[in-house]
């Protein structure tokens, strides 16, 4: 592995340096493996009112043989495509489709700058998000919070690129809108030197649980380790490369970054030290799954990415991934869904404040069900985020079901200091109860009974401000699925 760090005024040889034309074949053919569609089968279609008929037809595919019904719309990530850090009901939908369409969406990590040469550089979309220079950025606004904080504009008040928001047609206050997860896959370094990997960072930061309760010193260090991916799915695990702790780092604009506070900040590698041969003979098994996904909440405009909600957001629970299909409450008129903050893997509770952080690509198809039309008793009165998996049935309990409304807009910052894994398991108990009690027909009695003897509650995250805990249940108990 090469230690060179690129910038964006490097020159390789043709020999390292992917041309245009070799990376728009490498996109091609990582598309055609997540659709699995071959040259004679993928076909260019966009509908006439979307906002990206406009954009090369190169990048929205659609293939009939695939998917049976809708209209199948691709979405790269640009900076004209992801919102940074914050979710938004009155944000510019970058596309409205209707119930029954499939999009392929593209997600970048915001922790890709922990190493440029092998997350961004040769991404002429993701070096367009992550560009920042002495007289601007790619994307200026980065967190909900105020656009003068010293340490950035958005204060890093919420850090996930969000891909969206993508407008459902006809959504509003009440419906439920049902999410499926058709497939997943790892983004290729763009980086000729690491032809068919991927990469993730994975920080020990200072939001981890484990921060200052360490047994060796500096007690409060942040560390950044640096893992590898198969972009091709041959290998199904990551191993990691190195890694270094976190150094003070100064932006183009001159404010120094003591710690990990703002995001999209570019380390530079002159001033870090990388330990390498580090978790030897490990390897970790990838589940790509999306940490941050969900739909707008109606309670302020411009809300942080960061604590988890009622209509989802960053739930961080390692299951939503392929095959997987989340049921949202909608809050807002079109629902405004963002998907973003994309793993290869992490384990419950994200102890150490963050995941493999890996670019994916998802496809996805959404379905609407209309307020007055809802007859399944598993979505009647749903006001939570539901996963459905192939075998189980999950609900996500928060300390706060619905932070906004309980502590305010100023929550966001707030919450931080009042979230508690007690307050977190009595709403998953909650929310586990109104499930078999409506989606089972279960008495109050019956469903106690039952969540005691087989129902699984464990600890989604403890690092997002509004701590979680799930349930989960196995569809082999009921004979209805």
């Amino acid at each position: 592995m090469s230690d060179h760090d690129c910038n964006e005024n490097c020159h390789h040889g043709a020999d390292v340096d992917l041309t245009p034309e070799d990376r728009l074949a490498e996109i091609s053919e990582a598309k055609k493996r997540l659709l699995g569609a071959n040259d004679s089968s993928l076909k260019e279609t966009v509908r006439p009112h979307s906002t990206l008929a406009s954009q090369d037809t190169a990048l929205i595919d659609h293939t009939n043989e695939q998917f049976k019904t809708g209209v199948h719309y691709y979405i790269p990530a640009t900076k004209d495509t992801v919102l940074w850090g914050y979710f938004s009901q009155v944000a510019k939908p970058v596309i409205t489709i209707q119930s029954g369409d499939f999009v392929t969406i593209e997600t970048i990590t915001h922790h890709a700058n922990d190493d440029a040469d092998r997350m961004v550089y040769g991404d002429a979309n993701v070096q367009g998000i992550f560009h920042w220079d002495s007289h601007g950025k790619g994307i200026d606004r980065r967190g909900a919070g105020a656009m003068s904080a010293t340490n950035g504009s958005g204060a890093g008040l919420g850090v996930h690129l969000c891909t969206g928001p993508i407008e459902i047609a006809g959504a509003e206050p009440g419906d439920v809108l049902e999410v499926r997860i058709i497939d997943v896959s790892p983004r290729p370094s763009a980086n000729k030197l690491y032809h068919g990997k991927s990469f993730g960072s994975n920080v020990a930061a200072n939001w981890g649980f484990h921060y200052g309760d360490t047994l060796t010193e500096p007690k409060e260090r942040e560390v950044v380790t640096i893992y590898e991916i198969d972009a091709t799915g041959e290998n199904t695990w990551a191993r990691a490369v190195y890694n270094f702790r976190w150094t003070p780092q100064v932006d183009p604009y001159g404010v120094v970054h003591t710690t990990i506070d703002y995001p999209g900040v570019k380390v530079d590698h002159n001033t870090i030290i990388k330990n390498n041969h580090i978790l030897n003979n490990i390897r970790v098994p990838v589940r790509p799954h999306f940490g941050t996904i969900g739909v707008a909440p109606k309670e302020v405009n411009i809300v942080s990415s960061i604590p988890p909600s009622y209509t989802g957001g960053n739930i961080d629970n390692w299951r939503i991934g392929k095959g997987a299909t989340i049921f949202y409450p909608v809050a807002v008129k079109g629902a405004k869904f963002f998907v973003g903050d994309p793993h290869a893997s992490q384990g419950d509770a994200e102890l150490c404040g963050t995941a493999i952080e890996c670019s994916l690509t998802g496809t996805f198809q959404f379905i609407l069900h209309k307020k007055e039309s809802i007859t399944n008793p598993h979505l009647v009165g749903l006001d939570y985020p539901l996963l459905e998996t192939s075998n189980e049935w999950l609900v996500h309990g928060f300390s706060y079901s619905n932070y906004l409304a309980e502590l305010g807009a100023e929550g966001q910052s707030t919450i931080f200091a009042k979230s508690s894994l007690d307050k977190a398991m009595r709403d998953a108990y909650h929310k586990m109860r109104h499930f078999l009690m409506s989606a089972k027909d279960l008495s109050e009695d019956e469903a106690i009974s039952l969540m005691s003897v087989a129902v699984d509650f464990g600890i989604t995250q403890v690092v997002d401000g509004n701590w979680g805990i799930h349930a989960s249940i196995k569809k082999c108990i009921f004979q209805s699925g």
